[in-house]
């Protein structure tokens, strides 16, 4: 595995561990967030398994269109396609705060560990396609 990736899925693997932890405090918006990212960086190694000459992954946060450019989406089962679909509006770096307030309203303690564990369940299958 190249460097690129390796570095990739360090980063996927702390992320991961900062959303279990953010579910430990119930910080359920963090939760999700993390596990977005977990999910970015992981497709993010694969790209970066396939850049020539070491280049970046592109600065996109969509998951699809990363799973598309990593050519993973056609590989993937329906309901990892509609996990990313699902996961994609927790990105809320930049997002208003009355936006957060919504999506906070849809995460509970049952949801958010179901999210983790769809998430682990993803990194693993994007693990075995490196």
């Amino acid at each position: 595995m190249s460097r690129q990736a390796e570095y990739w899925l360090e980063l996927a693997n702390y992320d991961l561990e900062t959303a279990r932890a953010m579910l430990q405090t119930k910080r359920y918006l963090y939760v999700g967030f993390m596990c977005h990212q977990t999910i970015e960086k992981g497709i993010k190694a694969v790209v970066a398994r396939d850049c020539a000459g070491g280049d970046m992954p592109p600065k996109i946060h969509d998951l699809s269109k990363l799973a598309i450019r990593a050519k993973l989406l056609d590989a993937m089962s329906d309901g990892q396609q509609d996990f990313l679909e699902e996961l994609n509006p927790l990105n809320i770096e930049a997002r208003y705060p009355e936006y957060k307030a919504e999506i906070v309203k849809t995460l509970t303690t049952d949801k958010c560990k179901a999210i983790i564990s769809e998430t682990e369940q993803l990194l693993c299958w994007i693990k075995k396609q490196l």
